[in-house]
């Protein structure tokens, strides 16, 4: 079923491709275009495929912080208000982050340093500098911002910082209400929170109050794409592809379990480390609500990791929807290739509503049966992290998935132990 009512801008988020959730700016502005009136959609903007053109490759020459380009104001009054059904769920991510930032309830035992002060210099051989950063290059850029490699004359290390303008955040209008700025406000909030192996880190926010320059300091994550080289014919190989999901299911039920639902998990915001490791990436669609009662309205993700309940415009849960969303990537790394793909927009979403999941003759019946789980069309059905983490083809020759000990449960532990002694005995 095609949404009618599914807007250029909600379309256009979908195509959020670099690894930490900024589009090439170019795309952007080229995938514009009225769908309501076309009902066609390019297959790239499908896949959201990243495609450096020559204006890109000019733009690497350019100091990332003294861009001057447009960033797409012009969204109309029924694109803002797709969006913003989408951002509010019964209470506003915003206000439950604040309320946990402000009453301590993050899930770090050390906080994100937070420096107010910007000195932008260049060291003794020329290369610009952000405090103690020195700029080495450019990793991708978007709609908001630029993500730009620095290393860091104190320790020594690299790090992907996301550079923004705050001019520019807040004339860019999402909804009749909020700016860019609210989405990036969220995605700050969301990262304080979270410290699991399996989550992309944000080390510091740089926000200089006299200055226009806004930056996120991650951590940087030097492997490849999930997806990369796993085209067709092949994909990853089974191992390969346990080792990884097993990573992705272990850091998103850290973020359910903390009522996080991300969004927008694909094989393009999940890096790969150094030592194998995946680390997921990307809150710029995250939400979090108050308790288990994830519903949401508008899907904002990439459209063939769509969940079939998030194609019929009605309320979802999203957890369920992030779930299916990890069955697509694992079929991806599986066979290299997407189960749900059509030549437009409305035939993607047909397909994925509508038709059953292709497998091959002679695959691993334990893999068919994860597979066919997490591609369950009914979301009451569809199995869940839980379900998969002890799944005998998961489990292997490892183990299930283990649990990770969070700091902030940890912390309620020792509270709870504190005022009944009895309890650290049962």
């Amino acid at each position: 079923m095609f949404i009618k009512g599914y807007s250029v801008a909600s379309v256009v988020e979908m195509c959020c491709c670099g690894c930490f959730g900024l589009s090439f700016e170019e795309k952007e502005k080229k995938t514009r275009r009225n769908f309501h009136t076309e009902g066609h959609i390019s297959e790239e903007l499908l896949l959201n495929d990243e495609v450096e053109d020559e204006e890109e490759a000019e733009e690497e020459e350019e100091d990332e912080e003294e861009d001057n380009c447009s960033y797409g104001d012009d969204i109309s009054e029924t694109e803002k208000g797709d969006h913003e059904e989408f951002r509010n769920p019964s209470k506003r991510s915003e206000d439950i982050l604040l309320y946990r930032t402000q009453n301590g309830l993050i899930c770090r035992e050390f906080p994100v340093k937070e420096t107010h002060k910007v000195v932008r210099t260049e060291d003794e051989n020329g290369n610009k500098m952000v405090n103690e950063y020195v700029r080495e290059y450019k990793i991708g850029s978007g709609s908001y911002g630029k993500v730009v490699l620095y290393r860091s004359q104190v320790d020594g290390k690299n790090y992907a910082i996301k550079a923004f303008h705050k001019s520019h955040l807040l004339k860019q209008r999402v909804a009749p209400s909020e700016t860019a700025m609210t989405d990036v406000f969220r995605e700050v909030l969301i990262m304080k929170m979270l410290n699991h192996p399996n989550i992309v880190n944000l080390i510091e926010v740089i926000d200089d109050p006299n200055t226009d320059h806004f930056y996120m300091v991650l951590e940087y994550v030097e492997g490849k794409w999930v997806f990369e080289g796993a085209g067709p014919p092949g994909g990853l190989g089974q191992n390969v592809s346990r080792r990884y999901l097993r990573d992705i299911v272990s850091g998103l039920m850290y973020l359910h379990s903390h009522n996080i639902v991300h969004g927008d998990i694909k094989p393009d915001n999940l890096l790969v480390s150094a030592n194998g490791t995946i680390k997921i990436g990307d809150f710029s669609v995250s939400q979090v609500f108050e308790d288990e009662k994830d519903e949401l309205r508008r899907s904002p993700g990439t459209p063939v990791f769509t969940a079939p309940e998030c194609c019929l415009g009605l309320t979802y849960h999203g957890k369920a929807a992030d779930t299916w969303a990890v069955g697509v990537t694992l079929y991806c790394m599986i066979l290299g290739r997407y189960p749900f793909l059509g030549d437009t927009l409305q035939d993607t979403y047909d397909k994925i509503v509508n038709d059953c999941v292709w497998l091959p003759v002679g695959m691993n019946p334990l893999l068919k049966n994860i597979l066919e789980g997490l591609l369950c069309k009914e979301p009451a059905q569809r199995l869940t992290l839980e379900m998969v983490a002890v799944h005998p083809w998961v489990v292997g020759d490892v183990g299930p998935i283990p649990q990770f000990p969070c700091w902030c449960k940890r912390n309620n532990l020792k509270e709870e132990q504190k005022s009944d002694p009895l309890k650290c005995c049962t």
